[in-house]
């Protein structure tokens, strides 16, 4: 070291400055919270994704906020219908928050390979992709009022952000195509598929019952010991922990000053906390006829589709009965017998050439629309525009909502200052102190019910979490709350032989019952094989011989299941040839083919195009979903994705 010292003094002076800078660098990534990946991210970040692994140092990584997680995890609850339930939300949450990391790193390698989107390219993507009938009718331009309603009422967003998810929609797809631009399907895998798809089978089959095989399984009481005594470790704790609960109960009758009232001031501030959920969107109400053209249909069938359309609407022009002709010739089932009426549509929701032909025709003016479906003999009834609800329209529903979330409140402290008053003076005291009355249960598992209460599952879960003679405690009861406390444990235990003989037989038959009807169906495979019978073979066994229909691979078999699924072998086998033996879960199945029919070699090409670009949908799907799988591997391996724990734990909830 000092030779070394003593050698050129640049030398050592870059040594020293390499020295100092690396020192320099780890005081700052260790002082600075943040950096070493166990700093905290800001409040509404949910995660940051890291371009470099340099970024981390420059603090110049992409963001996915946890706004935009929450919000369309709302929204994607809406559109299913769930209830607002936090944990519902939480698990929304946590799905959609993946989503958008992946979204982002997709994005960031877009990025890094020079994938970009110009405001040119949303502007034609907008003209004509699928919004392009909304916003561009006709190819005009619906104008900014317009344009920002609609996006507002159907995304519920601001054209900003629309915009701006329309860019990264676009750079995504144009990574994708990258990436799966050179994934092919040969020609003669395109007739394979097909082939293999479309084959139909006909075929004889005997079936033997799991069901059957279990009945006939009836051990002696002598055996039926021995297995008991065999599997003791099994039956340690087959009869579950159980306890008694003491407790009282009150309803909201019970409660003393009755259920309060909300006051004006009360209903008008919350009518102003949530006036945006009293909007009513743009509606419209309409009726129609459709002719139904199938997907692919040629020109031929799609030109007679239309003249019916257009000799319906002559016939309505020319003073017929609307609903008569739906109820004649409409090929929608959920509006023909009602003679093709439908409920009011806001904007957006139906498929947009109808969309664009209810919120654009005259009132009572009837006219042709083509969508995805057909053609539709459309005639618009009434329209509503968007206007605000004024509170007086909605005031029963405040009021209503009021008034529970206040009863709830109300008994929720009624409740919590009686489980005060019980801790102080005990269960008994405090209810003859309020004209309650006390109750012990009889000894109740996990999974049982309190007989007096309408819901006592709280009650019991609470209970399972509590010791023997731990303080009272409170939970809600369905109507009402009850408060409680443990009074006696029996713990899990092994029942006596005798007692449990019942739930031994249907375990010694559940054991055995699979290796008996694997045995019976390798048998009676065989036996079928070796006479050339397979009615013989049965009928030796005890199985039932039924005969299938011309099915497919995805054809469905009583006592079997989807071909494809259970017993894909048979579709190789010719005509005569027996199976095996097939396991089909509850039953064992053994069959012969009868038929079999294979597409022509017209019917083939007729339908290659539509295959092949089926098995490049497929291919290309999952050569991305691999090439997706590795980078999400490589960036949490390299620590470039830091999820914010604190923001992770659910959507904030307000008054949670």
């Amino acid at each position: 070291m000092i030779r070394f010292l003593q050698r050129d003094s640049r030398v050592v002076k870059a040594f020293f400055v390499v020295i100092i800078g690396m020192a320099s660098v780890s005081m700052v990534v260790y002082l600075i919270p943040g950096l070493t990946g166990q700093g905290a991210a800001a409040a509404d970040t949910y995660a940051v994704i890291y371009p470099h692994w340099y970024s981390k140092l420059l603090s110049s990584g992409s963001t996915v906020s946890q706004l935009k997680v929450d919000k369309q995890a709302r929204a994607q609850m809406q559109q299913q219908r769930y209830p607002d339930n936090p944990m519902i939300l939480n698990l929304f949450a946590q799905r959609v928050g993946q989503q958008l990391v992946q979204e982002e790193v997709l994005l960031v390698e877009a990025d890094r390979l020079g994938i970009h989107a110009t405001t040119d390219d949303v502007r034609q993507y907008l003209q004509t992709g699928q919004a392009g009938a909304v916003l561009f009718p006709g190819g005009k331009y619906i104008g900014d009022d317009a344009y920002t309603n609609f996006i507002a009422t159907r995304f519920n967003m601001s054209v900003p952000e629309f915009e701006e998810d329309v860019r990264h929609d676009i750079v995504i797809r144009r990574l994708q195509a990258l990436i799966t631009g050179g994934v092919t399907v040969g020609d003669q895998e395109v007739r394979d598929e097909y082939r293999k798809n479309n084959i139909k089978i006909k075929f004889d089959y005997a079936v033997i019952s799991a069901d059957d095989v279990r009945k006939g399984i009836n051990p002696s009481d002598g055996d039926l010991e021995a297995f008991f005594n065999r599997n003791k470790a099994r039956y340690a704790t087959a009869v579950a922990e159980e306890r008694k609960i003491t407790y009282f109960a009150f309803t909201p009758n019970e409660m003393p000053g009755g259920a309060p009232q909300p006051t004006q001031q009360e209903i008008k501030a919350y009518f102003s906390a949530h006036q945006s959920e009293y909007e009513t969107p743009d509606q419209a109400r309409s009726r129609h006829i459709l002719i139904k053209v199938d997907a692919g249909a040629d020109a031929k069938t799609d030109a007679a589709a239309k003249a019916k359309a257009e000799g319906i609407l002559k016939q309505l022009q020319g003073g017929a009965n609307f609903a008569d002709l739906a109820k004649k010739f409409s090929d929608d089932p959920g509006s023909k017998d009602s003679g093709g009426e439908l409920p009011f549509a806001q904007h957006g929701t139906m498929v947009p050439e109808f969309d664009k032909a209810i919120f654009s025709q005259k009132i009572g003016e009837i006219a042709i629309v083509k969508s995805q479906f057909g053609y539709h003999i459309v005639q618009v009834e009434e329209r509503k525009p968007a206007h605000a609800q004024d509170i007086s329209e909605v005031l029963p529903t405040i009021q209503a909502t009021l008034i529970r979330q206040k009863s709830a409140a109300a008994e929720e402290d009624y409740a919590h200052a009686l489980t005060s008053e019980a801790i102080q003076n005990g269960l008994e005291k405090t209810a003859a102190a309020h004209k309650l009355e006390v109750v012990t249960t009889p000894l109740v598992g996990k999974q049982g019910v309190i007989a007096a209460l309408p819901d006592g599952s709280q009650i019991i879960a609470r209970a399972f979490e509590a010791k023997q003679d731990d303080q009272p405690q409170s939970a809600p009861t369905g109507e009402g709350y009850a408060i409680f406390k443990v009074t006696a444990i029996q713990p899990a235990h092994a029942p006596a032989f005798a007692d449990w003989k019942t739930h031994v037989l249907d375990d010694f038959r559940n054991e055995q019952s699979p290796m008996i009807l694997s045995t019976m169906t390798m048998e009676l495979a065989n036996k079928a094989k070796a006479e050339n019978d397979l009615a013989k073979a049965a009928k030796a066994l005890g199985a039932t011989v039924k005969t299938s229909d011309l099915v497919g691979p995805q054809g469905q078999v009583p006592d079997l299941g989807q071909v494809a699924q259970v017993a894909p072998q048979l579709l190789d086998l010719a005509p005569g040839a027996f199976s095996g033996p097939i396991d089909a879960q509850r039953t064992g199945v053994v069959a012969r083919i009868l038929d079999k029919q294979e597409p022509t070699a017209d019917e083939i090409q007729k339908n290659f195009d539509q295959t092949r670009d089926q098995m490049l949908e497929q291919r290309r799907s999952e050569a991305f979903n691999v090439f997706l799988s590795g980078i999400m591997a490589d960036y949490k391996k390299n620590n470039r994705i830091r999820l914010n724990a604190k923001a992770q734990q659910g959507p904030q909830i307000p008054g949670m």
